[in-house]
């Protein structure tokens, strides 16, 4: 997808609307001037550019810009949690999710100035800041959040996001309450992992359909799902090198495209063993074997329960062929083997 005004979309987001459209972030280099909304008491850094995080909203079908917001008018250096560096680019918001509120008003999350932001899509002002330097809501006990990703309304209007923190501080997954009215933020729960982990940048939290929440841990290669009191009831990690941006768990049928793979093994006594497997499948919940004396004459000989990537089928039978097909649990046939002649 191209972006608008000479922009590039950032990777930071994707949001496709109900309505057919897409807000993306489409982040440039400004010069430190362009920054409006910068205070009186804020003067412009001693870095010369700055990174100006704009959101855009494109008609997915024609491409067509529809909406656009940039931060530099709107937030200013004293809101941002970073200090410039002379002679490098200043990055003093890093925004990095949108989300849609049920009024039409965004969600967005802003790393470097630790701010969750609702912001009204007809004006463009900002309605309300969550964290930050510059927090509209009065936080309560442990609700204090830094560097974070991910910031989601959900259906029961809790807020959801993955606190980063800062090392040597643990992330965790949160989720809050947000009293619009008395502007107050409540914790509803957290979630640490169990091991402690510090991570340094990404990370989501998705909530499932059972209650659980699942947890990616960004830039800690890590992701676990807990049940609704915290208890951790599942983690996996992968090779330290990797990272994550966000992780998510999702309900996957796999049904691989070429045919379940036989094998046949005979044992001194003249016993037979076959072998049946299927790479990527997901359905499968028992083998059936067939045998006969041609491919028109095979009968079925052995049904057995799938035990995992490969499932060893004792037989007894002289056949001098074998085939093994592959059924769900009601019985429907969803593969079959080539087939095979015992040594």
């Amino acid at each position: 997808m191209q972006a608008a005004n000479g922009r590039t979309v950032d990777l930071h987001e994707c949001r496709i609307t109900p309505q057919g459209t897409a807000l993306v972030f489409a982040d440039a280099v400004v010069p430190a001037t362009a920054v409006t909304a910068a205070a009186a008491a804020s003067p412009v850094p001693v870095a010369t550019q700055v990174m100006d995080c704009a959101i855009q909203e494109i008609d997915i079908a024609s491409g067509a810009l529809l909406w656009e917001w940039h931060s530099v008018d709107h937030i200013g250096f004293d809101e941002s949690m970073v200090r410039p560096t002379k002679g490098q680019i200043y990055d003093y918001v890093h925004a990095n999710s949108i989300d849609l509120e049920v009024d039409g008003s965004l969600l967005v999350s802003a790393r470097n100035t630790s701010t969750v932001y609702k912001i009204d899509r007809q004006s463009g002002e900002i309605v309300w800041r969550l964290g930050g330097r510059r927090s509209d809501f009065a936080m309560g006990p442990g609700t204090a959040f830094g560097y974070q990703h991910d910031a989601r309304r959900r259906p029961d209007g809790t807020l959801t996001l993955f606190d980063d923190e800062a090392p040597p501080l643990p992330a965790r997954g949160l989720v809050l309450r947000l009293d619009e009215q008395a502007m107050t933020a409540s914790l509803v729960a957290a979630y640490p992992h169990p091991g402690g982990l510090t991570v340094t940048s990404q990370g989501n939290l998705q909530t499932l359909p059972n209650g659980d929440v699942f947890v990616g841990w960004g830039a800690s290669p890590y992701c676990s799902e807990f049940g609704p009191g915290g208890d951790l009831r599942f983690d996996a990690t992968y090779p330290a090198a990797k990272q994550s941006y966000r992780v998510f768990r999702q309900p996957w049928v796999g049904r691989p495209s070429d045919s379940p793979a036989i094998a046949v093994e005979r044992a001194a006594t003249g016993a037979l063993t076959v072998f049946a497997s299927w790479n990527g499948a997901t359905e499968v919940d028992r083998w059936e074997v067939l045998a006969g004396s041609d491919p028109s004459a095979m009968a079925s000989v052995a049904v057995a329960p799938s035990t995992g990537f490969e499932t060893a089928i004792l037989l007894a039978t002289a056949a001098p062929l074998l085939r093994v097909r592959a059924l769900d649990p009601g019985g429907t046939v969803l593969g079959m083997s080539a087939y095979a002649a015992p040594a």
